[in-house]
């Protein structure tokens, strides 16, 4: 949801299933308000002390429809962008074929069993997959695996139902990074690989977060940012999922949530976002290096954006959607190069 209420119940030092009793099923209905989706971008493992590079717009494209919040990752060779909010702030279905694969102009292929938002997405097995998300019964514990094509199916299923987390891609895991039940922000980090029962805890953050940005690069993964359910964060976290070691290792200019994660040739990108104001959005783009955590500026959106969607594919990125300040929510996709 995109405003983050006050919880007074926050995991602290505990992982989901134990926090959550094992439970399966959906929570109560979230308040009103949105994931920063985002994200949620997979990236194959680079080397440690990559340079980062400013990023330039290389071309766009006009979605079928406005929307925000949109997930975003790659399946066989295309970006696809499902769910999200519309203009009108109301949950949408849709699964775009944004860029890749033959697609000269973004079009709907599919369709999700339900319209949702602040899903986290990432890319597996040649497939998008989905996990929760929020809807008019509130946060899903759905698992969805999306063919190229738009064909959606059921793979799994959350031991919560969760929405508003991020997602990135190792090898052949998937792992959520925390999230929010509708009541309690998450600290867990969830790992999914297909072929095996359920999802099982890795790791726990340093404090519950919702909304960051996130990217997996060089075999762990990088947060940036993200909101505790109280305040927008500065921290940037590296993850090692293998040994469950999460730790900070840098500081952002200043507190953002609602932005996308990418990572690119070694580098993780944190793209648009805004603070704790649902009106400060934010146009740049911010660069971390992987080895020390030192952040530079690394570009601009097009203007103030937050809740945008990221993938990376063929050496791009591309970004999708978005809310400006206003509430006026984009209806473009643009492809971003060094």
């Amino acid at each position: 949801m995109r405003r983050s209420p006050t919880s007074a119940a926050v995991l602290v030092g505990l992982p989901l299933f134990a926090a959550l009793g094992g439970c399966g099923g959906q929570s109560a209905p979230a308040a009103t308000a949105t994931t920063a989706s985002a994200t949620r971008t997979a990236a194959a493992p680079a080397s440690r002390g990559a340079v980062p590079a400013r990023l330039r717009i290389v071309a766009s494209r006009r979605l079928p429809a406005p929307v925000q919040l949109p997930a975003v990752a790659v399946a066989g060779g295309r970006v696809l962008a499902a769910g999200g909010l519309s203009a009108q702030d109301t949950s949408v279905a849709d699964v775009v074929a944004v860029a890749g694969g033959g697609i000269a102009a973004p079009r709907r292929v599919g369709a999700l069993p339900q319209a949702l938002h602040d899903l986290g997405a990432a890319s597996l097995g040649g497939r998008m997959l989905l996990f929760g998300g929020g809807g008019a019964s509130g946060s899903s514990a759905s698992v969805l695996a999306v063919a190229p094509s738009g064909a959606v199916g059921a793979a799994a299923r959350l031991p919560v139902g969760i929405s508003d987390s991020s997602v990135a891609t190792i090898g052949g895991t998937a792992y959520v990074v925390g999230g929010y039940t509708g009541s309690v922000p998450l600290r867990s980090v969830l790992a999914y690989t297909p072929g095996q029962p359920g999802l099982r805890d890795v790791a726990r953050l340093p404090h519950p977060l919702r909304y960051a940005a996130v990217a997996a690069v060089g075999g762990e993964l990088l947060v940036a940012g993200g909101t505790d359910g109280v305040k927008a964060r500065r921290e940037i976290v590296r993850v090692d999922p293998g040994s469950g070691r999460a730790r900070v290792v840098g500081l952002l200019p200043q507190p953002l949530e609602h932005a996308a994660g990418a990572a690119l040739h070694g580098v993780f990108y944190a793209i648009g976002g805004r603070g704790d104001a649902l009106d400060s959005q934010r146009s740049a783009i911010l660069a971390v290096d992987p080895a020390n955590g030192r952040v530079r500026p690394a570009g601009a959106l097009p203007r103030a954006l937050s809740d945008v969607g990221a993938a990376t594919l063929g050496g791009r990125i591309w970004v999708v959607g978005g809310r400006g300040p206003g509430g006026a929510v984009a209806d473009s996709a643009w492809e971003l190069a060094p």
